[in-house]
């Protein structure tokens, strides 16, 4: 009898599912950047986690759903977001600055703060290439600078080499994550409640008037609150270099200007849009910042019937409105006394705004008017103090002005 052993065979084990590769680095997010942006040439859409898992087969990578979750907020950063400045937009910043060296500086209302971010020379050039084609402007070598306004409701602003001595700079004004009412502002601190009741009667009383202070002092945010209490009825044309002002009011429509393709063809500056605005039935007339020319046609606008009209001007302080107001009405071709004389009868309260240690403030009310040689100069009428508000010369002034016109008799019955 022959002994035959029982030969046991087992099933071959499966092979190993491949280890999730860990996060990409730096050159390989890169990589995989420009896989994204020729894919969407391709394939447009959104940048989602199907798409990203698609280009990472293709590639021969694995990711698990976290890292493959966290890699596809990245790459939408760079995509259609601030790329490597994303996570720095927590609430309450306001704007988000990159100097020539790279180092990044956040203001949250407060003061500028350097953060620990530092941008490489190539990345801030990319950055900011790619954030003026998404506002519609060129940035390249031959037109070295760009101001825009990004779909987001950023404010873009960009320099390039040489003009910069170092690296490329960007600056970034973040909108309000909502429109700020003037109860919001008075709740924040920028101005008390007295000072609240005088800007609701200077809207309600159609009196034009300049919104003024320095570089982020609140300009826009104080006007597009004033414009918010404008009656719903009313039509309201803002007329912008850069998109910035959002107002919140059912009748708004924004004019903004062009600048000249390559060719040097097809600009469009303030001066026409202002123009343009008198034929389109406006209630009131915004220039959203007053800085060359324009000046002269928003005056004359102001002075055939256009009441309530408004904007903002750069200026130190209120007595230096004037000064600043000639020097911008010397670019429309307007002398001292011309100037005067169409401020005289087209513009009426001045609103400045300042920087304290606690914030932004309004600090000063003001009239323009005419002094005995015929030229133009402030006079106070509310100060800030500390938290005191105090009467200037021009206070009974402006409190007559602003006083609600008597009711008309009714007809009497026959």
């Amino acid at each position: 009898m022959t002994y035959s052993p029982t030969v046991l065979t087992t099933a071959p084990a499966p092979a190993p599912a491949p280890a999730p590769s860990p996060s990409p680095t730096s050159t390989e997010l890169s990589r995989l950047l420009d896989q994204v942006r020729q894919d969407l040439v391709l394939r447009p859409g959104v940048v989602d986690v199907p798409r990203i898992t698609r280009l990472l087969r293709e590639d021969g990578r694995v990711l698990g759903a976290a890292s493959t979750l966290e890699l596809t907020a990245r790459v939408r950063d760079h995509v259609d977001g601030l790329g490597p400045l994303q996570s720095l937009l927590a609430p309450g910043v306001t704007d988000v600055l990159v100097n020539d060296d790279g180092q990044v500086w956040l203001d949250s209302g407060t003061g500028l703060v350097r953060s620990d971010l530092r941008l490489d020379p190539g990345q801030a050039r990319d950055l900011a290439v790619r954030l003026a084609t998404a506002g519609g402007r060129r940035l390249d070598d031959a037109v070295p600078w760009a101001d825009a306004h990004l779909p987001s409701g950023i404010r873009f602003h960009a320099i390039l080499p040489p003009l910069s001595t170092g690296g490329t700079i960007i600056s970034l004004r973040l909108p309000a994550a909502k429109a700020l009412d003037l109860d919001a502002l008075h709740d924040r601190g920028t101005f008390g409640p007295a000072i609240r009741e005088v800007l609701r009667a200077v809207i309600a009383a159609r009196v034009p008037f300049l919104v003024t202070g320095g570089t982020g002092t609140g300009k826009t945010t104080l006007l597009a609150a004033m414009l918010k209490e404008v009656p719903a009825g009313e039509r309201i044309i803002v007329v912008e270099d850069v998109l910035e002002l959002a107002v919140d009011h059912p009748h708004v429509v924004h004019l903004q200007s062009r600048h000249a393709n390559s060719e040097g063809a097809g600009e469009v500056d303030l001066t026409a849009l202002v123009r343009q605005s008198l034929r389109m039935r406006p209630d009131r007339i915004v220039l959203g910042e007053c800085r060359g020319a324009e000046i002269r046609e928003l005056l004359q606008a102001l002075n055939t019937g256009h009441e309530g009209g408004c904007g903002t001007v750069h200026a130190n302080t209120a007595r230096d409105v004037p000064a600043r107001l000639e020097a911008l009405g010397a670019l429309g071709g307007l002398d001292r006394a011309a100037l005067a004389a169409q401020v005289g009868s087209a513009l009426e309260v001045v609103l400045h705004l300042g920087r304290a240690h606690t914030g932004r403030r309004l600090e000063e009310i003001a009239l323009l008017h005419r002094d005995a040689d015929g030229m133009l100069v402030t006079a106070t009428a509310l100060r800030v103090e500390g938290d005191h508000l105090r009467e200037g010369p021009a206070a009974a002034e402006l409190a007559a002005r602003l006083a609600p016109a008597p009711a008309s008799p009714g007809r009497r019955a026959a």
